[in-house]
């Protein structure tokens, strides 16, 4: 059954169909002022084990089994994977510029899934991001951040200012939504990791302690 479930996931990313992303663009929003040269995600930045039950849809196919995330340093973390028996999955550290791959089930061992996961955790750990535009709707502070190629949508939820969502984009094409329960700045509580050019989502539970 996993070898299956991985060939099918190998299948569905190369079978991409060009050109399913649509263009992003803000809607029911208007520029705002403001002095803020950075905005940050904190939600990976404690030094505390972060644990979570971890879902993953690949293609109508279902995976489930923990994930840990730990801060190694300011700029380096380690991502865990194991099954829900325990078994580990994959163990890597990973930063903004560095990827060191310390495990990986043989099965699991394939350069396309490698790159999956280390693009996805560089996007998801990003801590610090320029501000290049300031924007607002009803609920939201929008901020916009450029880097390279890459364009970020950082919203903040006006009435408690947390982290509620990071649409990234990628030659105006949205390519990833990250939505975000919280109640604290540093932990969430639940992600949404929803791919827009195929069908892989990733759903993470948090089961860490944290008061």
């Amino acid at each position: 059954m996993r070898r299956f479930l991985l060939q099918s996931f190998l299948y569905s990313i190369i079978l991409l169909v060009l050109g399913s992303c649509k263009t992003y663009k803000l809607a029911d929003v208007q520029p705002i002022s403001g002095t803020e040269k950075t905005v940050e995600n904190l939600y990976f930045s404690s030094s505390e084990d972060y644990v979570y039950k971890c879902q993953m849809d690949i293609y109508n196919n279902h995976v489930s089994g923990i994930l840990i995330v730990k801060k190694i340093n300011d700029t380096m973390h380690r991502v865990v994977l194991t099954s829900d028996f325990g078994n580990k999955l994959i163990d890597f550290e990973i930063s903004e510029h560095n990827f060191k791959l310390n495990y990986v089930l043989p099965d699991l061992d394939k350069k396309i899934v490698i790159n999956f996961l280390k693009n996805d955790f560089q996007h998801l750990l990003r801590k610090e991001y320029p501000v290049n535009s300031r924007f607002e709707n009803k609920e939201s502070n929008i901020y916009l951040s450029k880097l390279d190629k890459k364009t970020y949508y950082l919203f903040f939820n006006k009435e408690n200012g947390l982290l509620n969502q990071i649409i990234y984009t990628r030659n105006n094409k949205e390519k990833i939504d990250f939505t975000f329960a919280a109640k604290k700045h540093i932990f969430a509580d639940s992600l949404n990791l929803q791919h827009k050019d195929f069908k892989i989502n990733i759903k993470l539970f948090q089961i860490t302690e944290t008061d």
